[in-house]
Order: structure tokens, then C-alpha cells, then sequence
């Protein structure tokens, strides 16, 4: 059976007290003598009394509380970005509601939907890997909830939202292959319609492009990005193409399912194909060899968004204009793709 919560009214009746001079002894009020102070506080240990703090602020017009929803928590990167966001939420003064979408479009719109009926004083959302309607999201808008989105993002000019360079260390990651001798460069690339995908793939045809290389349309295979995804896309590119020598991965999970065929075609790395990513993931440092990567600043990118965050719900009705705030990446090389070194 469920135990009964001891209310103010409760206390009132034990005491024989009006609902208001409880409900101002417990929250300290001047007009109220120390001894009813205790007396009340005594019986609300008595009863196991706790006062419903979100009852409290939004009787003020606010939760203190921010909603978040992510894809998922697995991996480094969203765990960190969480972190930063929680880092300065709770410095703020606000709690969080973290929600994960597991990649499903219908779990994100259930996800929205429980942070509004939450009354959440704001909402992060990173989208899933297959969210292509964004109605749920407009109607967050609509209400006239802040509403913030990072790395995976609705491209809007009308929406706020924190981004890596993603086209830059696409980029950056291809150059570093040529620079160390790689002349024919696969691409494990994700969903086009997700502009984190979509612009690494073009810093790769890009950074191809201006040393001299034509992209070879054989050399790129497109998948969800998990580490089976990469297992079988690399398979299908040494079936097209057995002289590749580079690999650049959306992803570090994908490259990881790439680099277990590599070696189980008996080919070496980086000596015969030479491997880089993207996310820096604690995994990244434990594989053998090492994983070059590119880094996002996840703490950063949540400190930011959460910043861009607080900024609006501070404005309260004032009119804020929408911000894109881009962050630098940086290229982390190990030894996966350090050829010259050897």
C-alpha cells in the first residue's frame, strides 16, 4: 500500500493552525514566532513532511527545470555535453529532465511532449538519426518555450543552436590521410538529411578536391553509423575497391567495425590502410592502435547551448534574436594513420 504524503493542510490539522502561518514557518517567514517555527517543523519531521518544491515555482510562473533530449547516452560525446549543460543549468539554479530519443522520431515526439506537460522552463534537443518532420519541434516554438539545438540540429534561421565545424574537420581529418601518403580515400558517411553527415561528407570531397583528387563515388559508402554498419561497409569497399589506403569515418564507433575488417583481410594499419574519425570516444585510446579522431569540445558545446538557453529564458518576453554559434574542431592524431611516422 502506498504511503499516504503528509501535505500542509496536514500539519495544520494536527496543529491546529491556518494553512498560511504553516506554510510560512516552513519557508522562514520573519512574521511567524520561533516557537510556532518549531512546532511546525517538529510535526513536519514527525509526518516525514517534504514540500513539493515544483508545486512552489510554478505557482512563480517557472519550474527550474530544463529539458533534454538526446539520441542516446551511449558513448562519450552526449555524456559530456550532458555534463557541461548540468554544470552550468545547476550553477543557474535549474534542474534537468534528460529524455533519450534512442533514435526513434516517435520517441522524440513523446519525449517533447512529456517536457511540456512538465512545464520545463526550457528545452536542448540534439535530433535522432532519422528525423526528417519537425513539427513537434515547432510546436515547442509555437508555445513560446525556449528552445536550443546542438550538434544535430533543425537548420533554421529562426532556431538557436551550437554546432561543431563538422565541414572543417572533415576536412581537416582528409588532409592529414593525403599529407601522410594515402591517395585513394574511403568514406564511411551517415544520412545526408543530417547536417552533421552531410558536411562531413563535403569537407571530404573538399579536402579531395584541392589535393588533386576526383571523387570516386565507389570509395563512399553511406549507413546508420553503428560499429556493424562499419564492419560491413568496409567489407563491401575493399570488395570494390582492394587497393584503398585511407579511411575517413563520420563516426569512430563505424570506423572501429572498419578497422576489425582491415585487419581481418590481414591488411595493416596504418602501414596499408591508414584510419581516422570522428568524436574522439574514450574507446578511441584502448584500440590497437590508437584511433585518430576529431574532437568536438562536447563539455563545451553543452556549456554553450545551455548558456544560449539561459540567455532566453532570462529575456523573458523580450523579443532575443535566434544565435549560431559554431565551435573550431580539432584534429587528434594517433597512431591509426601516422604512416610517415613509421
Amino acid at each position: 500500500m502506498p504511503i499516504h504524503r503528509a501535505s500542509i493542510s496536514d500539519l495544520a490539522a494536527q496543529l491546529n493552525l491556518s494553512v498560511s502561518t504553516v506554510s510560512r514557518a516552513l519557508s522562514n517567514n520573519s512574521r511567524i514566532s520561533e516557537a510556532t517555527k518549531k512546532r511546525v517543523w517538529d510535526k513536519a519531521r514527525e509526518l516525514h513532511y517534504q514540500p513539493n518544491h515544483l508545486a512552489a515555482a510554478l505557482r512563480k510562473g517557472r519550474s527550474n527545470t530544463l529539458g533534454i533530449v538526446i539520441p542516446h547516452i551511449d558513448g562519450q560525446f552526449f555524456a559530456l555535453v550532458v555534463k557541461g549543460i548540468e554544470t552550468l543549468a545547476n550553477q543557474a539554479g535549474f534542474n534537468l529532465m534528460i529524455c533519450q530519443s534512442n533514435e526513434k522520431v516517435e520517441q522524440e515526439r513523446k519525449n517533447i511532449e512529456a517536457l511540456l506537460n512538465a512545464q520545463v522552463d526550457g528545452i536542448l534537443v540534439s535530433i535522432s538519426l532519422y528525423t526528417q518532420d519537425f513539427q513537434h519541434l515547432e510546436e515547442v516554438r509555437r508555445r513560446g518555450i525556449p528552445l536550443v539545438f546542438f550538434d544535430r540540429i533543425m537548420e533554421s534561421p529562426l532556431t538557436s543552436a551550437v554546432v561543431l565545424d563538422d565541414y572543417q574537420g572533415g576536412y581537416d581529418a582528409v588532409s592529414h590521410l593525403i599529407e601522410q601518403g594515402c591517395q585513394r580515400i574511403a568514406h564511411l558517411g551517415g544520412p545526408q538529411h543530417l547536417n552533421i553527415c552531410r558536411n562531413r561528407y563535403q569537407g571530404y570531397a573538399d579536402a579531395l578536391q584541392k589535393h588533386g583528387y576526383a571523387l570516386n563515388p565507389a570509395l563512399v559508402h553511406f549507413s546508420d553509423l553503428s560499429m556493424q554498419d562499419g564492419r560491413e561497409g568496409m567489407q563491401a569497399l575493399l570488395r570494390q575497391v582492394p587497393i584503398l589506403d585511407g579511411v575517413f569515418a563520420c563516426n569512430d564507433l563505424a570506423l572501429v567495425g572498419a578497422m576489425q575488417m582491415v585487419k581481418q583481410q590481414g591488411l595493416r594499419i596504418p602501414q596499408d590502410v591508414a584510419l581516422a574519425g570522428f568524436s574522439n570516444e574514450l574507446f578511441d585510446s584502448l584500440t590497437e592502435p590508437m584511433l585518430t579522431s576529431v574532437d568536438q569540445r562536447c563539455e563545451e558545446m553543452g556549456k554553450t547551448a545551455v548558456q544560449l538557453l539561459l540567455d532566453m529564458i532570462a529575456a523573458g518576453d523580450q523579443e532575443i534574436a535566434p544565435r549560431h554559434v559554431v565551435l573550431q574542431p580539432t584534429l587528434l592524431i594517433r597512431g591509426s594513420s601516422q604512416r610517415k611516422l613509421l
